[in-house]
């Protein structure tokens, strides 16, 4: 369920709307492969840098984009946790037991791999907060050339995932009202857990039967009501992207912090 500031979010234009959804899945590419050359601080905190400074573009509020990557930040301490305890130990030790060791060198790499985290988090909430599954799935098809069953089941499993949260909300409101919801989470989580996927297996039979009625899996060549193509816009983004990148990565060679990934 779409809340009132994301309904006008979408009400709103925005320039990233006009490029086309394929652009947006190299784009992302774009803005994550190359910053896993190296493992340093600079890089991945000019690059959450730059492409926030580029959030007018997507239409996104700001308070948007970070409820949105609140599960990544809780995540991303969680992927630096490994490197800090058991890193290659170099510079000042901190600390050691066993085989874990804090040294100076390992708590460098730990707050390098957080950001990697976030940074590689982040183009994917910007580039696709306000991509419609059905523009996505049009240039699936039409750009990409994939195959049409392939996209349109895509399609069709993108728009249960709201579904899928509103039920959630609804036993969750279910049984609370009941008196069960206030006690024993982690039990809780697990009942609600097996009766969502009751519900999802029964929903996707129906809808699997739904759409075989009606021809989606016949195999005859479709046609699309809203054509899907490439403008000029499209490598303007990628041009974008790839400054940004590369002003990332030279950020951290200009400054003697560029670590390469196998070094």
């Amino acid at each position: 369920m779409s809340t009132g500031v994301e309904i006008e979010e979408k009400v709103r234009g925005a320039w990233l709307d006009g490029v086309n959804p394929v652009t947006k899945l190299l784009l992302a590419l774009l803005l994550s492969v190359p910053l896993f050359a190296s493992i340093d601080v600079v890089s991945g905190l000019v690059a959450i840098g730059l492409q926030l400074l580029c959030l007018p573009l997507t239409g996104l509020r700001l308070s948007t984009v970070l409820r949105r990557m609140l599960p990544i930040v809780i995540f991303a301490p969680v992927a630096g946790l490994s490197m800090l305890l058991y890193a290659e130990p170099a510079g000042r030790i901190y600390w050691s037991f066993g085989f874990a060791t804090i040294s100076e060198d390992s708590v460098s790499l730990a707050i390098a791999v957080s950001l990697r985290v976030l940074a590689l988090g982040l183009p994917t909430i910007l580039l696709f907060g306000r991509t419609d599954p059905t523009e996505l799935a049009d240039a699936l098809a039409q750009v990409a050339k994939l195959p049409s069953r392939f996209v349109l089941g895509v399609l069709a499993g993108t728009r249960m995932l709201g579904l899928f949260l509103d039920d959630w909300r609804t036993m969750g409101l279910a049984r609370r009202a009941r008196g069960v919801g206030d006690r024993g989470a982690l039990r809780r989580f697990f009942s609600m857990a097996f009766v969502l996927l009751v519900f999802a297996v029964r929903r996707g039979t129906k809808l699997a039967m739904a759409m075989e009625a009606r021809g989606f899996g016949s195999g005859i060549q479709r046609t699309w009501s809203r054509p899907s193509q490439l403008h000029a816009r499209d490598g303007v983004a990628l041009l974008g992207g790839a400054v940004i990148m590369a002003l990332a990565l030279a950020a951290a060679v200009a400054l003697g912090t560029f670590r390469f990934v196998w070094s």
